[in-house]
């Protein structure tokens, strides 16, 4: 028992540092544009929310914590934290990061709408 707790210290001692990962900086913006699509029936729209800020895209109550894009990218790279619920449902269907570049990387999974992030605002 002690010679096994003495190889694992040792262990724990000899394995290397794991390297940090780059960190990113990143700018706030005033709030994000979302696109929005009913699914079944093919109709869309483009809304324009302010950080802190709610919408209603088709049957989906949308609130839009923060939007965040790298400054050397403001149009493309911009990362939206966004709260989706149906209307009048407590339930919370989609809550995390939503990224522009690649809408599919952390998607709204639901049979009726989709909403992806197009871009941050930044004034």
């Amino acid at each position: 028992m002690i010679r096994a707790l003495v190889l694992l210290l040792a262990g724990l001692v000899a394995t290397p540092a794991l390297p940090q990962a780059p960190s990113v900086n990143a700018v706030s913006g005033t709030g994000a544009i979302l696109r929005g699509l009913d699914k079944v029936n093919g109709h869309g729209m483009d809304v324009e929310l302010s950080r802190g800020g709610r919408a209603v895209i088709f049957g989906l109550d949308v609130r839009l914590d923060d939007c965040r894009y790298p400054p050397n990218n403001p149009s493309g790279d911009g990362f939206a934290l966004l709260t989706i619920r149906r209307l009048g449902d407590p339930k919370v269907l989609f809550e995390g990061w939503m990224i522009a570049s690649s809408p599919a990387l952390n998607a709204l999974d639901d049979p009726r709408y989709d909403v992806w992030v197009l871009r941050c605002m930044i004034s």
